[in-house]
């Protein structure tokens, strides 16, 4: 954008970031001309909401006059543990194209500033081939599964395509002419990599910029594959209030707030001047107010003045405006044909653990049975706004204060029932020696947030909205839900692993859990 001074385009560049690594440099270039910028996409699951985040800061890049490059790095989806398959390479690049030049319309952002690179249209050369083999020669397999970490997929043993990965996106900043590569926190150890792997090959390393990541709607990172933990860019309004009703929204509560932070990298920074968060709601809970910063919403969602139903309700209305051109658009034949050629629905396997919807809980209130002397009644919060009632036959084995404020791996997709005359919402899962003598919960690590989905290792499935009693999958799936030897939950082979990838386990090994 003309006339900026470079103190007002550096502000633009950097505004919301976590890190900008190599600032001097930055400053230098600014000073001199415009900035070139590249930003990269693998081309696995479908684009959710959450990439409102970086087209945000890429509408930023514009306005400071920098060039901008979107790379569709198709060839990284195949080398991360094969995430897009070889044969649908080319038809997910082509959605990641269509549903991103729809986002960025859909904020303002002119097309015709911005230019569209696919890997394989350059990463198959000999020259690229050359410096891929190069670099293999100077870097250890440490490093490069280090610097991979936090973004590829960790195995047990890895294929080398993981480990060729973050290689692959250093040679990118070279091969791609720029300046910089922006992306999230999550890929700080690949950006470092980049700096100290392509001067070994006698290129100059780049700058990196930083967002921070973006909470999904359950806490936790929002992810393609987490799906109650992101809104598709497709999902009609009914999904996006749906999904929003079940977001982890706690009350004065602004650490891991996934609609907080949307509001504050996305909304915030695309309103027009004069534009506010306008907030409509009942002059008993306060009226209409607009907030013109993040900073006075913040605080006043944090001083309870502001409820989370009101929040999501706002959130939810912002949300619809801005995908509704991307809809509107996909109603396209064409687009819908592209749309299914490139996520094929896969045939569910009729009993997978899948199927089963297993959620970390923090048990908020414990009290007896009023009627059943060996069963307790557990509050429960599943990160739904509004706690759950479970009853729970662990009277005998677990007191009240073990319980009492514990996180607890619940089974949630039980259809609801009565247990001598209260209702139960649920089942906290727990693993039992054969004689029933020894009964426990499933030990939750810590860091997991209430309302985090929990999946099994190798399933992706959608559970079910809530499992038919009358065709007993539940008592299908458990015959293989047990403790292994080191006392690790599996679902025959399968780990249950929270979206971090740790572990559920029990000091019970080789035991059942239900």
């Amino acid at each position: 954008m003309s006339g900026l001074t470079y103190e007002e385009k550096k502000e633009l560049i950097t505004r919301n970031l976590q890190e900008v690594l190599g600032e001097d440099k930055l400053d230098a270039i600014l000073k001199e001309r415009d900035l070139k910028i590249y930003w990269g996409t693998a081309t696995t699951g479908r684009p959710h909401v959450a990439y409102f985040v970086p087209m945000s800061k890429i509408a930023d890049f514009l306005k400071a006059g920098c060039e901008v490059t979107i790379l569709f790095a198709d060839l990284h989806a195949y080398l991360d543990n094969m995430k897009a398959p070889w044969s649908l390479l080319e038809l997910r690049a082509q959605y990641y194209e269509a549903v991103i030049k729809e986002m960025l319309s859909s904020i303002g952002v002119p097309l015709d500033r911005l230019k569209f690179v696919k890997g394989t249209d350059y990463q198959l050369s000999r020259e690229y081939s050359l410096d891929v083999y190069k670099l293999s020669s100077v870097v250890t397999q440490h490093d490069a599964r280090k610097a991979g970490a936090e973004v590829v997929k960790q195995v047990e043993y890895p294929l080398l395509s993981g480990l060729l990965y973050p290689g692959l996106q250093a040679l990118d900043e070279e091969y791609l002419k720029v300046d910089a590569q922006f992306g999230g926190v999550d890929q700080r150890k690949i950006f470092t990599f980049a700096e100290k792997s392509l001067p070994q090959l006698g290129y100059e390393k780049r700058i990196h910029l930083m967002n921070p990541m973006v909470p999904g709607l359950a806490g936790g990172k929002m992810s393609s594959s987490e799906e109650d933990s992101k809104i598709d860019l497709l999902d009609t309004p009914a999904d996006v209030k749906k999904k929003l009703k079940k977001a982890f929204c706690e009350p004065g509560n602004v650490k891991d707030n996934g609609l907080l932070s949307f509001v504050q990298h996305v909304l915030f920074s695309l309103f027009k001047e004069g534009e506010g968060f306008a907030v409509s709601r009942a002059p008993e809970n306060g009226g209409d107010k607009t907030f013109n910063n993040y900073e006075d919403l913040e605080e006043e969602f944090a001083s309870n003045k502001l409820h989370p139903a009101d929040l999501k309700a706002t959130v939810e209305k912002y949300i619809n405006q801005l995908l509704d051109p991307i809809r509107k658009a996909f109603e396209s034949s064409q687009l819908q044909k592209l749309s299914s050629a490139a996520y094929p629905i896969a045939k569910k396997e009729q009993d997978g653990p899948d199927r089963l919807d297993i959620r970390v809980g923090k048990v908020v209130q414990v009290s007896r049975h009023p009627d059943a002397e060996k069963l307790y009644i557990l509050q429960i919060d599943l990160g739904e706004g509004e706690v759950r009632t479970i009853i729970s036959g662990l009277v005998a084995y677990v007191t009240a204060e073990k319980l009492d404020q514990c996180l607890v791996a619940v089974l949630c997709n039980l259809k609801p029932s009565k247990m001598r005359g209260i209702l139960s919402e649920g089942m906290v899962l727990c693993t039992s020696n054969a004689a029933h003598t020894t009964v426990e919960p499933l030990i939750v690590p810590s860091s997991a947030a209430a309302g985090t989905r929990l999946t099994f290792q190798g399933y992706d499935g959608q559970p079910d909205e809530q499992l038919n009693p009358k065709k007993k999958t539940w008592e299908k799936l458990f015959v293989d839900f047990k403790t292994n030897d080191d006392g690790i939950a599996v679902w025959k082979n399968s780990f249950l692993l929270t979206p971090n990838g740790e572990k559920l386990t029990s000091r019970l090994a080789n035991c059942c859990i239900k």
